[in-house]
């Protein structure tokens, strides 16, 4: 385990993290079995998304993977070793699945912070639905989205059937859920599900262009216009209407829509601090 408190980089072996301009990168290091994630992998992802949302410093924040593939999922060894061995208690694996993948994937969601997913290879189970879960995806010509739960006889999972529906609509979802087949890249930005297909030469370079921005905006904007975008397809039109009423009066006592207005009447390019 590597530790820089003061300031720029932190990491585990398997979850890395680094904060620089206001960019905070996460980054899966576990290439060898294509970044699959363990409990204890899930809930580092989760404290670092959790804890990103109270910190000033972080104005964005960007989840990435180390080696060929982005995320093959929840790691299926460990899954299947813990079946075998383990006596279910009823409620057990339901609170278990509350608590871990349905709780990463609200983290992300729930993140006040833009998140940038970068996606270079394979994202599979719980890898794919991190990907859906962020507000901008950028991902190479070779990645590719994958649903195998069904596949294994097993039920989708991690927010997962909240999320596809959502993404791509219903009919395409089922055929992606129910046969387990590869969304490819370019399909994936047809469809809305990503926001840029790049060569992977130019994944870094389109990342950064999203985060440069990203990290001198007006993040408490973003924030609520985050909130209200994430609940609008479960609300109505009234609840809709007054949540956009509060937060555009919570917005207008922030430094930044001071500083915005005032930038547009100096006919000047705004200096927002992010709160």
């Amino acid at each position: 385990m590597t530790d820089v408190i003061d300031g720029q980089t932190q990491s585990t072996d398997s979850v890395l993290r680094q904060l620089e301009g206001g960019v905070l990168t996460i980054t899966l290091n576990r290439p060898e079995v294509a970044n699959a994630l363990r409990p204890d992998d899930r809930n580092e992802l989760i404290r670092l998304f959790e804890e990103a949302g109270g910190d000033p410093d972080v104005r964005v924040v960007v989840l990435r993977a180390n080696g060929r593939h982005f995320c093959a999922g929840a790691d299926v060894l460990r899954v299947a070793g813990d079946r075998a061995t383990k006596v279910k208690r009823v409620t057990g694996a339901m609170y278990t699945i509350m608590t871990g993948a349905q709780r990463l994937i609200a983290s992300v969601l729930d993140c006040p912070k833009p998140v940038v997913s970068v996606v270079q290879g394979a994202a599979a189970g719980i890898g794919a639905h991190l990907a859906y879960a962020s507000d901008l995806v950028v991902v190479s010509e070779n990645a590719y989205f994958a649903e195998s739960f069904v596949k294994r006889g097993l039920v989708v999972d991690g927010g997962g059937a909240y999320l596809l529906p959502r993404r791509i609509g219903m009919q395409r979802a089922k055929e992606m859920v129910f046969f387990g087949e590869k969304l490819s890249a370019r399909d994936a930005l047809d469809l809305g599900l990503v926001n840029r297909v790049v060569p992977v030469e130019e994944l870094d370079s389109t990342t950064e262009e999203f985060t440069s921005r990203l990290a001198v905006a007006p993040t408490s904007s973003i924030a609520l216009t985050k909130r209200l975008f994430n609940d609008s397809p479960d609300v109505d039109r009234t609840q809709s209407f007054v949540a956009e009423a509060m937060a555009q009066e919570i917005q207008g006592y922030s430094q930044d829509s001071k500083e915005g207005v005032q930038a547009f009447v100096e006919k000047r390019d705004a200096d927002y601090v992010g709160w």
